[in-house]
């Protein structure tokens, strides 16, 4: 069983920002698999299905991103799973392109809040995750207004695309493990 988890903030506020990325990929998978995710459980909204065979729980933390790890840590020790190989995170990364992925076995925060809290309550940096880049942020903005705007209309095709490939990506990691994904979607401009 994998636990699939999409970073971000709850509320409309926080809809379709760039912090919200993880929730966008979550919604598409949800989507795309049809899995309904509306179950309120471990301080998530989760959904309960099947990708590629495998029995999968597609989980949108409620904490706010600061607080993710709680989420993430009360729903492996709920259900049990190998964190190392059986979690995959989806964040936001201000250091990629827009629309870039890049899929990770392990690593650190590299300055992301959500990902930091998720170490800390874990207490390792190895569990699989799937970055998506936002873009980086311009002089003179403030870190957290950035990541917490919206794209712009051009970004916005780029996003959905990036989106699409990111549930794609979901698959080939559980189907053909994490290194057939990096290599299948870790390049520049797919």
């Amino acid at each position: 069983m994998y636990i699939i988890v999409g970073l971000g903030n709850p509320g409309k506020d926080y809809e379709n920002t760039r912090h919200n990325i993880g929730f966008m990929v979550i919604d598409e998978a949800a989507g795309k698999y049809n899995i309904s995710v509306s179950e309120k459980k471990h301080k998530a909204i989760i959904g309960k299905g099947y990708i590629g065979g495998q029995k999968v729980i597609l989980v949108k933390p409620q904490t706010y991103m600061n607080l993710s790890g709680e989420s993430v840590r009360d729903i492996i020790d709920y259900y049990k799973i190998e964190e190392k190989t059986e979690l995959i995170v989806i964040s936001d990364d201000i250091s990629l392109d827009v629309g870039q992925l890049r899929i990770r076995k392990k690593g650190s925060a590299g300055g992301h809040n959500g990902l930091k809290n998720i170490i800390l309550h874990l207490g390792h940096d190895e569990f699989q995750r799937i970055r998506m880049g936002v873009g980086e942020k311009p002089s003179g903005y403030d870190l957290a207004d950035y990541v917490l705007g919206h794209f712009s209309g051009e970004e916005k095709a780029q996003i959905a695309d990036a989106v699409k490939k990111a549930a794609e990506a979901l698959e080939v990691i559980i189907t053909e493990g994490p290194d057939a994904a990096m290599n299948q979607f870790n390049k520049k401009g797919r």
